[in-house]
């Protein structure tokens, strides 16, 4: 099931692989995240030591979070992968031009997930393709429903 997704990443990025990675987030971060006040249209994920970190990403706490913690909104948040998987991240970024995007925030079995995905940038005229190209595919659809009815 789906909390945020980051539909900005597919108009900016051609997406190349996916990856599942898990969140360390403090207690009101969860619970915020279940209410829903999460927001990753304008975060990013950076290689830090060997480590991948979310940047950017913005939870805005509930308010009856309680008094003796002061919550960060947009603090860094350390990713969770198997060693091998972050090597070959590692790996494709430096070498390849790469980059790491956020694109979508789930549950998995109960457990808060963020799918990051290896994407390589589109130029201008990418974008105004793939946006002809959807243009296209709803005049398409529109098209079809009206020959069938």
């Amino acid at each position: 099931m789906s909390i945020a997704e980051n539909k900005k990443a597919f108009h900016d990025y051609f997406i190349e692989e996916r990856l599942e990675a898990g969140i360390m987030l403090e207690g009101w971060e969860a619970k915020a995240i279940r209410a829903g006040r999460v927001q990753i249209k304008e975060a990013y994920v950076v290689i830090r030591s060997a480590a991948l970190w979310l940047i950017g990403c913005h939870i805005s706490p509930l308010t009856n979070a309680s008094t003796h913690i002061h919550p960060d909104p947009t603090r860094s948040r350390k990713l969770l992968l198997h060693a091998a998987e972050i090597s070959h991240l590692i790996g494709k970024v430096e070498r390849a031009g790469y980059a790491l995007v956020p694109l979508n925030l789930h549950y998995t079995r109960g457990r808060i997930k963020l799918e990051i995905g290896l994407a390589k940038g589109k130029k201008q005229h990418d974008k105004r393709a793939t946006e002809k190209e959807r243009e296209w595919n709803r005049e398409k659809q529109r098209l079809m429903r009206k020959e069938v009815a």
